[in-house]
């Protein structure tokens, strides 16, 4: 069963990051904003959607101001989770999409 951290902010709750290639870039220290330039840059275009989608995870958890607290819980096995059942509902109840 897939679990999402129960802080997971959803796409109808306001993004910090714009799904947008600018919005990812602009989120991402120099260095890291290079590789995800690249990486997009070679990418095949049926790989292109999945290319952003990872980077602008990247984006939200660089951005997230408790963001070194997240991958410190995450890497220890700490990290509060909840089902995908859960995660499913919240999004019905905003009226998100659920694929």
């Amino acid at each position: 069963m897939s679990v999402q951290p129960i802080h997971y902010r959803h796409p109808g709750d306001g993004e910090r990051v714009p799904r947008t290639v600018d919005g990812i870039a602009g989120a991402l220290a120099a260095p890291r904003r290079m590789e995800f330039y690249r990486e997009l840059g070679t990418a095949p275009l049926e790989r292109a959607e999945a290319v952003l989608r990872r980077w602008w995870c990247e984006a939200m958890l660089d951005t997230d101001p408790e963001g070194d607290r997240i991958t410190a819980a995450a890497l220890d096995g700490t990290l509060p989770q909840a089902t995908i059942e859960d995660v499913l509902a919240h999004r019905q109840a905003r009226g998100l999409p659920l694929e």
